[in-house]
C-alpha cells in the first residue's frame, strides 16, 4: 500500500540519526524533532522553525487548516488521502503542542484516563 504521494506506508521511518523509529514511539519522536526545530537559531532553515517564527496564529491556522483538509478526505472516501491528512493533522498538532511544550505522554495520559468511560458519561462528569 502506498500512500498518495508514492511513499510505502510500510517503509521504516528514521529519525535523524537515521536510526529506524518503531511505529508505537512516531509521535514521540517527531515530536522530539519539532523541539530541536524549535530551538535552530537564526538563518537556520526549517519548515518547523518557520512556524515557530511566524508565532502561534500561524500555527493555529495550520492546524484548522490541515483538520478541514483531513474532514474533506474523509468526505471524499480515498483511504490514502485520509491517511496523509491525518498524519499532516498529527504532525501540526504536535507543533502545537510543541508551542506550549506539552509533551504527548500528557495526551496520551488523558486518553488513558478516559478509556472505559463512556463518553456521555465523560462528557456529563464535564459540565457538573
Amino acid at each position: 500500500m502506498e500512500s498518495p504521494h508514492g511513499r510505502p506506508l510500510e517503509a521504516p521511518v528514521t529519525s535523524t540519526t537515521d536510526q529506524p523509529v518503531p511505529s508505537q514511539d512516531i509521535l514521540d519522536a517527531v515530536y522530539r524533532i519539532v523541539l530541536e526545530r524549535k530551538q535552530l537559531g537564526e538563518g537556520e532553515k526549517s519548515y518547523v522553525k518557520s512556524l515557530f517564527d511566524k508565532g502561534l496564529d500561524k500555527i493555529l491556522s495550520k492546524v484548522g487548516e490541515e483538520a478541514t483538509e483531513t474532514a474533506v478526505a474523509g468526505k471524499g472516501g480515498d483511504k490514502d488521502e485520509l491517511v496523509y491528512e491525518v498524519a499532516d493533522l498529527f504532525f501540526h498538532v504536535l507543533v502545537l503542542l510543541g508551542y506550549y511544550e506539552i509533551p504527548p505522554e500528557t495526551i496520551y495520559a488523558e486518553l488513558r484516563r478516559r478509556f472505559g468511560i463512556s463518553g456521555i458519561d465523560e462528557k456529563e462528569s464535564r459540565t457538573k
